[in-house]
């Protein structure tokens, strides 16, 4: 009789989840985007928002809550009820590098959410003050090399993407900087155009126009393949060193518990948009490449990504306790 009962209340929450998710959205939906307006992740964001509003009737609202590297708007989405009315628009370094760096996150991030989509990769892109005479990656390492520890590198703050990837080049090349983490990437790209700064290892996205404007200059993508929105910056691998490979990812993920069949309908919307050649198109302009594919996807590329950049912040002693 027990287990009759069991199997009863499974198959009614089952039908009562797909009733559910046949209804979803049926009030807008908070997206989070865990870093401040402006930043890089911004323009995907609001990009995705909008999609999912025209396709799915309901507004998709996107809320800034910047701070600890992406940990203090992640845990908000954590702390959400699990009914797919708050999702955050994440980082694949909050997942992949902050486990290593903070003693707490303010969640769990193997336990409190469910993954729903990953949606692109930005990488990484070396650009420098347009008054250092180094116009490959080559020439500056020889600069770097005649002037150990005197260059200021900025960044968005330790454990940003664009710090282990300057700890990523200093251990490949031998060479020594010195880092100067700022509370936003913003402000990090204004002291490397002001030069008070030299050179910055930044997301494409958020330094592409100026390097068009020619306000900075790049030297070499961080990436397997060049980013369509500057044709013209030849890939590391390219400038002769290969390995030297850095960027971030987002993606898209819901609190533990959200039904499965309202993440399948998330899911089967986004990689709906992300196939559109329009919405790729504009996807590629903003300097990131559209990924997609199942939630289960999410999960192994972040413990592939975890294996990997362990091992630079143990070699960097990056810790922020």
């Amino acid at each position: 009789m027990k287990h009759l009962l069991a199997c009863a209340l499974m198959t009614i929450a089952t039908v009562t989840a797909a009733a559910d998710a046949q209804h979803y959205p049926a009030r807008p939906v908070r997206l989070i985007n865990p870093f401040p307006p402006g930043g890089s992740s911004d323009p995907s964001c609001r990009l995705l928002a909008d999609a999912l509003t025209r396709s799915l009737g309901q507004q998709f609202v996107v809320d800034n809550r910047g701070g600890g590297n992406g940990n203090i708007g992640t845990a908000i989405a954590a702390k959400a009820s699990p009914d797919g009315y708050v999702l955050v628009f994440a980082s694949g370094t909050t997942f992949t590098v902050n486990p290593f760096i903070y003693k707490s996150q303010g969640f769990d991030p193997k336990k409190d959410f469910t993954p729903v989509i990953k949606f692109g990769a930005a990488p990484n892109v070396l650009v420098v003050n347009p008054s250092l005479p180094a116009r490959s990656l080559a020439e500056f390492t020889q600069y770097v090399k005649g002037r150990s520890g005197e260059l200021n590198y900025a960044s968005a703050g330790n454990g940003s993407s664009m710090h282990l990837a300057a700890e990523l080049y200093q251990r490949m090349t031998g060479t020594k900087m010195l880092h100067i983490p700022y509370v936003s990437p913003g402000a990090a790209t204004a002291d490397t155009m002001a030069n008070r700064t030299q050179l910055i290892f930044h997301l494409v996205p958020a330094v592409a126009q100026q390097v068009l404007a020619g306000n900075l200059r790049a030297l070499a993508v961080l990436a397997p393949a060049r980013a369509s929105v500057l044709p013209d910056v030849p890939t590391t691998k390219e400038a002769g060193m290969p390995g030297l490979e850095s960027g971030t990812w987002y993606t898209v993920l819901a609190p533990a518990g959200t039904p499965r069949p309202i993440v399948e309908k998330l899911n089967k919307q986004i990689n709906a948009a992300l196939a559109d050649p329009a919405f790729r198109k504009r996807v590629q302009e903003l300097g990131v490449t559209p990924m997609g594919g199942t939630p289960e996807e999410v999960t192994s590329y972040i413990a592939s990504e975890q294996a990997r950049w362990s091992e630079v912040v143990k070699a960097a002693g990056i810790r922020m306790d």
